[in-house]
């Protein structure tokens, strides 16, 4: 059988007409004053969002830490959280940060507003993001990671399980009353 040499020349013709076709300009028009000016007010609010919300640093002073710390715990009490604790971990050796600020809720709704709470709260005092931010998804144990610090918001019988305070039994332990 014979090759089909339609095929062939139809491919070719395909190439030569798209090759052919020239490629459309579009002209832009000049932007008026306003828009240069609202494309300009929108740069600056972009860099100041950026600058606002940073991460937090693996190597902050004892001042930020602070700062930092205390913002947590405002998160925390804003949100009727119970049984806050701040574990101070620097005196251990093999500690995996700084501090630890450990509460705990009656429900998950109300463990998922905490956690929503320490963020927004530390955000708006501080302009940091967490870290890391893990166990949304079933609120019983909800992590937020500042590197330096890290807040647990447990629903309390996950609290009582996992047991934190006893596993860093060598830490400083700070209970936080109303």
């Amino acid at each position: 059988m014979a090759k089909k040499p339609v095929l062939k020349s139809a491919a070719k013709k395909v190439k030569k007409t798209a090759a052919k076709k020239p490629a459309k300009k579009i002209a832009k028009k000049p932007l008026t004053d306003k828009e240069k000016q609202q494309r300009e007010a929108n740069a600056i609010a972009n860099s100041e969002k950026k600058k606002a919300t940073k991460r937090p640093k693996k190597t902050a002073t004892k001042e930020q830490t602070s700062s930092l710390l205390d913002s947590v715990v405002e998160g925390m009490r804003e949100r009727k959280a119970k049984n806050i604790m701040i574990m101070d971990l620097t005196g251990i050796e093999s500690r995996v940060c700084d501090f630890f600020v450990i509460c705990d809720a009656d429900s998950k709704t109300h463990v998922g507003s905490i956690a929503d709470s320490v963020e927004d709260t530390v955000l708006k005092l501080t302009s940091e993001k967490p870290y890391h931010s893990e166990g949304h998804a079933n609120s019983e144990w909800i992590l937020v990671d500042y590197i330096n610090i890290v807040a647990h918001v447990f629903l309390r019988e996950m609290r009582d399980y996992y047991n934190l305070e006893a596993l860093w039994g060598d830490a400083e332990v700070t209970l936080i009353t109303d």
